[in-house]
Formats: C-alpha cells, sequence, structure tokens
C-alpha cells in the first residue's frame, strides 16, 4: 500500500480536476492505488453528474469562432447554474475547447458534440457543483461571415454576400439588440402567418366593426407583425430613418441567414422565494 503523500494528491488532482479533499479521501479509501483513485472519482463524478441533471441550468455562455478563411462559423450555447460559475475560468476554457473541436472538425450534430466532451463535462460538475449543459450549437458559410458577442450572453453570427466586414458588424449588433427571427418577410412560415392571422381575426371580429373596417385593422396588424420579425423590415437600430433592407440596398449588399443565440432563452426557470429560503435558514 502506498503512502497518500502530497504528491500523490497533486498528481490525482492534477489529472481529474477534483478538489484537493476529494482527491485525498480518494486515494486513502484506494489505498494510494491512484489508478484505483481515478476510477472511484469518475465513477463518482458520474453519479453526482446523473444527480445535477435535473437541475435547472439557464446559466452560461454563448461561444462564437470563425475559420481563418471567414467562410464558415460555429457558435454553443454552454450552461450552468449560477452566473457565479459561468464566469469562472475552467467553465470558459471548457467552451473556448467545445467551440474549437465544433470547428475544427465541422461537427454538426448536438449528440455527437456531447458524447466527445461528456468525461470533461462530467468532471467539470464534479468540480463546479453545477449541472452543466452544452445545448445547442449552429453554423453558418458564406462568402461574408462576422460574429458579434454581447457580454457573451447573445451571440450572432450572419452570413453575407458583396458586403463589407463593418457593415455587416452593424447589422449584427442591431441583430442582437432588436431579435429578429427571419432575414426577409417572405421566410416567415405559412403556419406561422396562417396562426397570427387567425389570433388577429378573432381579437378584430370583437371590435363587432364592419367588414371593411375589420379587414383593415386585420391587413395593418399583419404587417406589423411581419415587420417585427423580419430583419430587413426593422428601422436600422443606429439609423432608425431607413430600414435594414434599405440600408442593404444601398450598399448592393444582401443578407444570406443568421443565427441568433441568447444564454437562457426558452428555459424555465424555477421560481426561488429567497424571502422563505432565507427565513427558513434562520430557524
Amino acid at each position: 500500500m502506498a503512502d497518500v503523500t502530497t504528491a500523490l494528491v497533486k498528481e490525482l488532482r492534477y489529472r481529474t480536476h477534483a478538489g484537493l479533499m476529494k482527491c485525498k479521501k480518494a486515494l486513502v479509501e484506494a489505498h494510494g492505488d491512484i489508478e484505483l483513485a481515478i476510477d472511484n472519482l469518475r465513477k463518482s463524478g458520474q453519479a453526482t453528474a446523473a444527480k445535477k441533471s435535473g437541475s435547472v441550468a439557464a446559466q452560461g455562455l454563448i461561444v462564437i469562432k470563425i475559420a481563418n478563411n471567414s467562410k464558415y462559423g460555429v457558435i454553443i450555447e454552454l450552461n450552468c447554474e449560477t452566473d457565479f460559475v459561468a464566469q469562472d475560468k475552467a467553465f470558459t476554457n471548457f467552451g473556448n475547447e467545445v467551440v474549437t473541436a465544433t470547428l475544427d472538425q465541422k461537427i454538426i450534430k448536438l449528440d455527437v458534440l456531447k458524447a466527445k466532451f461528456e468525461e470533461q463535462r462530467i468532471a467539470l460538475v464534479n468540480q463546479m457543483g453545477e449541472n452543466i449543459n452544452i445545448r445547442r450549437i449552429g453554423f453558418l458559410e458564406g462568402d461574408v461571415l462576422v460574429s458579434y458577442l454581447h457580454y457573451a450572453r447573445i451571440g450572432v453570427i450572419v452570413s453575407a454576400t458583396n458586403a463589407e466586414p463593418n457593415l455587416i458588424k452593424q447589422i449584427a449588433m442591431h441583430i442582437a439588440a432588436i431579435k429578429p427571427e427571419y432575414v426577409n418577410a417572405n421566410d416567415i412560415p405559412s403556419d406561422i402567418i396562417s396562426r397570427e392571422y387567425q389570433i388577429q381575426l378573432n381579437i378584430a371580429m370583437q371590435s363587432h366593426k364592419s367588414y371593411e373596417v375589420t379587414q383593415k385593422i386585420i391587413e395593418g396588424r399583419m404587417r406589423q407583425f411581419t415587420r417585427d420579425i423580419s430583419l430587413t423590415d426593422q428601422n436600422f437600430i443606429i439609423d432608425p430613418i431607413k430600414t435594414v433592407g434599405q440600408l442593404l440596398e444601398e450598399h448592393k449588399a444582401k443578407i444570406n441567414n443568421f443565427i441568433r443565440f441568447e444564454v437562457g432563452e426558452g428555459i424555465k426557470k424555477a421560481n426561488i422565494n429567497f424571502a422563505k429560503e432565507v427565513s427558513a435558514l434562520c430557524k
């Protein structure tokens, strides 16, 4: 049986990234056998990750990377439970490693990416004590590819043709702020248009106005609906006198596609009654 020395604990910590006390305990239980200690820590980490998988992970960061030739780019959302962990160097380093592998190996399937990094994710869950999840990935190709990150919480990639990168950078900032869903109104799926039309029809019918007036009300609201969610119809945030479409026309440029990720969007966050929790702790 090997002695559990400080050097052995440090080596185990270096190889597993587990906490010092966990490393010492694992070595004691393994009677100084570092390989057995590593196996036990991995099993323990998998159990911890399984327990943590049910916790809501709505914080995190967005990471973007574009290839050196600027023709291919990827964006990922990596989640954790608290903003504190989102700013931890180990967490951000993990995000950078994931996005680099996604770009270099052109991984386009989320399940493939998750499988590739599952052991590292489990180790990080064990280290951070929080649920950590590679939530989604996106990728774009194009002649002009530009990205924008807003405090690592909102990320945008834009694919364009015949455009100056500085112009597309401004449009990427617009997308981050205004949240369009489609490039042009013609890109909006017909089922979404139909659903909104039915909603507006039901609202307008309650006013008990004439058929002609009702139709005009619906047409106006539908025009507003499409303007709100299509990029080229939106007023440009930097120069609201013109639309994004007019700006692009002036520069003879075209937006082909874009991806916008925002940390935690669509995740149902738990309602926490902090007053109740503090009261319970004080008892």
